[in-house]
């Protein structure tokens, strides 16, 4: 974490929570097949896989999107950026606001740290891997389609992640099936 972050988390609006042991990041066998940093969404199962060499990855307790909003499919990482600003969809607007035209990053931003942006093509899906500032949330799905975790977690995901990277996010019904065997966490 970056002197920022470490000022910014200090002073969150939101109780810190309590996420299930499950849904903390730990290093795990991963047996699929995808190449090593490609980030796969397991929606049903509710985590995130980081993927290593040597048949690893580091999975990560994440909220998804309520089942009729959530995406699915791959797409690619057009664009990352720390404590991004939230720009609310009309949609949004409409089922949730009102919320001001732009709400600046910070800790009181339901993007919180980090902002992963999915892309197909060369198109903005508006769809996101994000921090979040509801923790309390994490193993539901209870977004407007995007994928929440924790912060701590986003900006580990962050540090890591390429411009380009290739994302999976498996439909509903289509589970990764890996191994809850796990030997590290961080």
């Amino acid at each position: 974490m970056t002197p920022r972050d470490r000022q910014l988390l200090a002073h969150t609006p939101y109780a810190q929570a309590s996420v299930p042991e499950q849904y903390l990041r730990h290093i795990v066998d991963y047996p699929r097949k995808e190449m090593p940093g490609t980030i796969l969404v397991d929606t049903d199962a509710r985590y995130l896989y980081f993927v290593l060499p040597d048949g690893k990855a580091i999975r990560y307790g994440v909220a998804v999107g309520e089942e009729a909003m959530a995406f699915s499919g791959v797409a690619r990482v057009g664009r990352l950026a720390e404590w991004p600003d939230w720009v609310p969809t009309a949609d949004i607007q409409a089922r949730l606001g009102p919320y001001p035209a732009r709400v600046p990053g910070g800790p009181a931003n339901p993007l919180g740290a980090r902002g992963i942006y999915l892309y197909a093509g060369n198109k903005d899906t508006l769809y996101r891997i994000h921090g979040t500032n509801q923790p309390e949330y994490i193993g539901q799905a209870i977004s407007s389609g995007c994928i929440r975790m924790r912060n701590e977690d986003v900006i580990d995901l962050y540090d890591r992640v390429k411009l380009n990277s290739t994302v999976v996010v498996l439909p509903p019904g289509q589970s990764a099936q890996v191994s809850a065997s796990r030997n590290w966490r961080g």
